[in-house]
């Protein structure tokens, strides 16, 4: 990719952003939407591979409809309230479709179908930013109306999302669908707490955030696509497996790991808001993610087994450190400590 278009689709990626973060009124934030959907094509579809054209087809697709119907939304809201004001979203008809089109950008179930097919379409990096930073405008959104969203619609789709993440994850064995799973089961979480407590919302994305960019970038390093080859990669950099297979014990919510703090803070909230069952439920259907989780953390620190493989044994090579990695696995690892600390900074 030509370097001046791929810094041009990363600053509008960043401007898009900035804009609907920052906006209270929906045209301007509608704004920011349409050029992040703008910049994210040419690095989804970069690679010129039939797989990336047709993810790219599928995210423009799905997002052009999505933004469409927050217009709508916006529109209809503006014409029975005469406000353009995000947090005025008084009128049920805007409410709903609203939800509906925040569901589609953000994945959740029953609109999850785009999602793990553009991220395998997708190159490690621009997977990283579907998964992480295109999930921002959407719950930026959803965070300044939550007051005006169905309680019970929400809570459907939560448990929806975690039901279907944790299930379709069972049978995978590429890792950005694994991954794209993962991310759908977690937005569940995040969506089920989002009416009582939205800041406990922008904490989880944004735990969820750091070990998602810390499993890309681990198998980024080690290139590894598949399970079959995550079971030899031990041999290129065993430390770094260990690592990462503490990180995927993390990101599946195990303690005392600090992917245990927002589902236990949302767990503690949900109980005192009366809604245990709705707890109890995403709780239990969070083990059907556990087993896809364990099965990625054995094939990352098991060595070969002694059985024909259709790979070469690789080397041990020695590899230089990479920095950003080791601090953002020992960040994935190691905050559940700091419980107190971080929750009085949302």
């Amino acid at each position: 990719m030509n370097p001046h278009a791929k810094l041009i689709s990363t600053m509008s990626l960043i401007m898009g952003t900035s804009i609907t973060m920052s906006s209270n009124h929906w045209i301007l934030a509608w704004t920011g939407l349409e050029v992040n959907t703008l910049a994210i094509i040419p690095l989804i579809s970069k690679s010129h591979h039939p797989r990336a054209i047709e993810a790219a087809i599928k995210y423009f697709l799905t997002q052009s409809t999505a933004s469409a119907l927050i217009l709508f939304s916006s529109l209809t809201n503006a014409w029975s309230t005469g406000q353009w004001d995000i947090t005025q979203l008084n009128n049920p008809t805007s409410c709903l479709l609203l939800t509906m089109a925040i569901a589609i950008k953000l994945g959740l179930v029953p609109f999850h179908f785009w999602f793990p097919e553009v991220l395998q379409g997708s190159s490690m990096t621009t997977a990283l930013l579907l998964s992480t930073l295109m999930k921002l405008p959407p719950i930026t959104l959803l965070f300044m109306s939550s007051q005006s969203l169905n309680p019970a619609l929400l809570t459907t789709l939560a448990i929806s999302s975690a039901l279907v993440g944790g299930w379709m994850g069972l049978n995978q064995t590429q890792t950005r669908k694994i991954l794209a799973f993962s991310s759908i089961s977690h937005l569940g979480w995040m969506i089920a707490i989002i009416i009582y407590d939205p800041h406990l919302t922008i904490l989880t994305f944004a735990l969820y955030s750091l070990m998602t960019t810390t499993m890309f970038l681990s198998l980024t390093q080690i290139k590894v696509l598949k399970l079959s080859t995550m079971l030899i990669s031990w041999t290129k950099t065993p430390m770094l497996n260990a690592t990462m297979m503490l990180a995927l014990l993390s990101l599946a919510g195990l303690p005392p790991l600090t992917g245990f703090m927002p589902k236990w803070l949302i767990i503690q909230e949900l109980t005192k808001q009366g809604m245990t069952p709705t707890a109890t439920t995403i709780t239990l259907l969070s083990l059907l993610g556990l087993f896809f989780y364990l099965r990625l953390a054995y094939h990352s620190t098991i060595m070969l087994p002694p059985n024909s493989s259709n790979h070469m044994k690789l080397w041990r090579t020695n590899k230089a450190s990479n920095t950003p990695t080791a601090i953002l696995s020992t960040l994935s690892i190691s905050l559940l400590p700091m419980t107190p600390l971080i929750t009085t900074m949302f």
